[in-house]
This record gives structure tokens, sequence and C-alpha cells, in this order.
């Protein structure tokens, strides 16, 4: 059941907007081109999206990616959706596109969070915060890798990463 034009509900009652999928479209896009072989487990699926009365919320969905620099037919879509489809297996990527949905649709703040899992363990960890840092410029982005500790950058200027350290401040 559709709530608004820009967010769909799910069975849970719980809400998706096109921000999620074009989100999970997009990471696993990326995924597909860099880690052929390696499974997503995400939090959508294009189901609804693939519904006949749901063309104009998929075309939506295109044209957030379209803003983005993505270029594709819905069917490619919501098959890039799809793929976080995956079971956990060994090695496997996790997904939520947007953690913190209802604070990204009252425009608060959310996060795109992803991780690397091997062998039950996170090897890779990155967080995307649009609503930090300069929001103009697509907010922060934190990465963590085992044993080599964590780095933000910005979003728009991911290799001017600088290390995350605890703050010392005991009176706050």
């Amino acid at each position: 059941a559709g709530v608004d034009p820009g967010m769909l509900e799910k069975a849970d009652r719980s809400p998706v907007t096109i921000a999620d999928f074009g989100s999970q479209a997009l990471v696993c896009r990326s995924l597909a081109e860099s880690f052929p072989d390696d499974p997503v487990v995400g939090e959508e699926n294009a189901a609804a999206l693939r519904q006949p009365g749901q063309s104009v919320f998929l075309d939506r969905v295109g044209q957030h990616l379209a803003g983005r620099g993505v270029v594709a037919d819905g069917k490619t879509i919501c098959d890039w959706i799809d793929r976080g489809g995956g079971a956990s297996c060994d090695r496997f990527w996790t997904l939520d596109p947007i953690d913190g949905t209802k604070g990204f649709l009252r425009g608060g703040q959310y996060a795109v969070a992803l991780a690397l899992i091997v062998s039950g363990r996170v090897e890779v960890a990155v967080l995307g915060c649009p609503g930090l840092g300069v929001v103009d410029d697509g907010g922060l982005v934190f990465s963590a890798i085992r044993g080599a500790g964590t780095r933000v950058s910005p979003a728009s200027e991911p290799g001017d990463s600088r290390p995350v350290s605890v703050s010392d401040c005991t009176d706050v």
C-alpha cells in the first residue's frame, strides 16, 4: 500500500523510500562490478517495484539514480536491488541502504551501512552519513578495515581521508 508518492509501506508496516531502493541499487551495482562473486545480504527487494501498479514509483527510483549519473531501465534497477537477496556464507556483504528510514523521512540523521563479513567476522565496514560534516558535499564517510583503524572522509572527496580517534574530553 502506498503511504505517499515517495514511500511505500512494507508488510511489517515499516516504510521503504525511493532512497532505500536507489541506495541499494547503487551499492549492489558497485559491488557487482568490483566483487562479482560476493553475495550481498540487503534489506530491500524489488518485488513491490516489479508490480505493474508501481511503474511510477520505479520511474522515480530511476530518476533518483539518473540524478547521480546512473541511467538504467526498470528491469536493470530491479535486478541490482535484488542482488541484495543473497544468503550469508563464508564471505558476503551486508547492507542497510538507509539505516534510519524514519529519521530520513523527518529530515534527520540516517546512514548507509555496509560491511564485508568473512568467516563470521566484520573485516571491512563503511558508514555513509549524508547529514554529517558539509552536507552540501554529501556528508561524511567512515570506513574501517580490521587491523588498519578507522578513517573519515568527505563523501565528495573519498581520497581525502584522515584517521578517526576518540576524544579525550571527559567534561561534556
